[in-house]
Formats: structure tokens, sequence, C-alpha cells
């Protein structure tokens, strides 16, 4: 019996199929296109989630970007502190730079040295000339 399943009659182009044969065509037809049409769908799920989901590629640009703006403010800081070292430094080994902090940013003055203080002009006025 199953050798009669296995080679079945083959029909010529002339012969016209029973019913069953018709439904069973169709069915062989419809399940390939559902196939088809099912794997195409998943793959499109696939490549959105790729893309879109949570550890998806906008989530790796987005986090790559972010990595590379804290990388570049670290290395603003890094270098804010070494030139603060030096000038901590230069301050507890050089007089002279104790000296001249003291008189910028203090108004300190020697005895008998006047200091005049003008006002600072807003940046991009040019001083007024009355």
């Amino acid at each position: 019996m199953e050798q009669k399943l296995q080679f079945e009659k083959h029909k010529t182009p002339d012969e016209p199929l029973s019913k069953g044969e018709q439904l069973a065509a169709l069915a062989r037809r419809s399940w390939r296109q559902a196939g088809t049409a099912l794997a195409i769908v998943l793959a499109a799920l696939l490549m959105w989630h790729v893309i879109n989901g949570q550890h998806g590629l906008s989530v790796w640009h987005r986090n790559h970007t972010q990595e590379h703006d804290l990388q570049k403010q670290i290395n603003d800081v890094q270098q804010e502190n070494a030139q603060l070292r030096k000038q901590i430094d230069r301050l507890n080994s050089d007089p002279d730079a104790i000296e001249h902090e003291a008189r910028e940013k203090l108004h300190y003055a020697k005895p008998g040295e006047v200091i005049y203080a003008l006002p600072e002009t807003p940046q991009g006025q040019p001083p007024s000339g009355k």
C-alpha cells in the first residue's frame, strides 16, 4: 500500500483532475504562498527588532554618541585638572606667582602703590568717548 502511495499514477495533461486532486493541488499552492508570506513577515519583524528593539541599532547608536560626548567631557575635565595642578605647584613654589595672583585677583598693592580700578566694558561694545 505504501508503494501505491509513493508511486501514484502520473496523469497526462489531457486527463482532467478529480475534485480531490484539485483541492490537494490548491492546498499545496496555498500552503506554499502562506509559508512564504509568513517567512517575509517574520523576517520583517526580526529586522524591525534588530533596528528598534531594546538592544537594537538605534539604541546602540544613541549609547555610542553619549559615550563619545562623555569621553570628551572627561578629557576636558582632565585637562582643566592638569592646568589647576600646575597653577597649584607654581603657587606653592614661586613667590612671584603668589604676588601676581594677589595683585590680579585680590587687588593687593605694595606699600606706597596706588591701584586704579577701571570699570569693565561689556564685550563687543567700544568704550564711550566722552
